[in-house]
């Protein structure tokens, strides 16, 4: 797992708790299975996911001897640690009765990430893939050019907060980095010509940011959704290494895009008329 952010390790390591309603996983209904933010063991399952309205993401089950309880330290709740690494979750609630079950756990979204249950691929549906290689800019003024990419879409993912705005992401706060949403016809496009044009056209060694621009935020990174781009990444992502190359590229399910909403940001480059000069076109694969 990567390395905590500093507002993560306030949450899984000193216990502290996100505001309520700010966390990306509050109303999120995808299926797939939560993990621990901390040390990526399974801890929640999405079918036992239900609204309480509470402002946390609430769970009426957990993976079998994923979690443990504990008395909090407040001498009144119970609190739930990861049972692996004993990395903070939120706190367990009986008695409510919002399900059968009745029991909730009520999880900071900050505490988790999400796999989702990865489709194959429909030849005959479009289909969607996340990159992030620095500044969003450059990463959306390539990708918009390979043939067959229906549109592309600048904004963020892989963070904790719910609908980031661009001065949070900036500050290297969330969790989140900068990407693209790219929305191809793959009649028309391989995954591996839209990948192809992604590793050309940035430092797949550079593990800091891209360039002059450091931070978690401009880091490399693929956020598939098919079983088949997964397979093409890690494929090209060994072909680099065959070449001599030591990517940094992280490979992740896609769990939730945020669309960057500054229009402003949105193909920047092909506003301006120039070429982008934080992303040149370089041949490698």
């Amino acid at each position: 797992m990567p390395a905590l952010t500093p507002t993560e390790s306030r949450v899984l390591e000193e216990k502290m708790t996100e505001r309520p309603f700010t966390g990306k996983y509050l109303d999120f209904k995808a299926d797939g299975t939560y993990l621990c933010r901390k040390c990526g063991s399974r801890i929640f399952e999405s079918k036992d996911k239900f609204d309480s309205h509470c402002g946390w993401p609430s769970f009426d089950d957990c993976v079998q001897g994923a979690v443990r309880e504990i008395p909090d330290e407040d001498g009144v709740r119970t609190e739930i640690v990861c049972a692996h690494c004993g990395g903070h979750l939120g706190h367990v609630f009986r008695g409510e009765r919002y399900t059968p079950r009745d029991t909730r756990y009520c999880v900071n979204s900050i505490s988790m990430t999400f796999q989702a249950d990865v489709k194959e691929e429909n030849s005959d549906e479009n289909q969607c893939i996340v990159l992030a290689s620095g500044c969003f800019w450059g990463t959306q003024y390539w990708l918009s050019r390979v043939d067959g990419v229906l549109s592309t879409r600048v904004g963020y993912t892989g963070g904790w907060r719910r609908k980031p705005l661009y001065r949070e992401v900036y500050g290297d706060a969330t969790g989140h980095r900068e990407c693209v949403e790219v929305i191809y016809d793959p009649r028309r496009a391989t995954a591996r010509e839209i990948l192809r044009m992604y590793f050309n056209t940035h430092d797949v060694e550079q593990c800091d940011g891209q360039g002059v621009d450091i931070g978690y935020r401009y880091t490399s990174a693929i956020y598939y959704t098919t079983l088949e781009q997964k397979n093409i990444a890690e494929m090209m992502i060994e072909e680099l290494k065959s070449k001599g190359f030591n990517p940094a590229t992280s490979l992740l399910p896609l769990d939730i895009f945020y669309p960057e909403s500054e229009t402003y940001h949105d193909m920047y480059y092909d506003k301006k008329g120039t070429l982008p000069s934080c992303h040149p076109y370089i041949e490698i694969i």
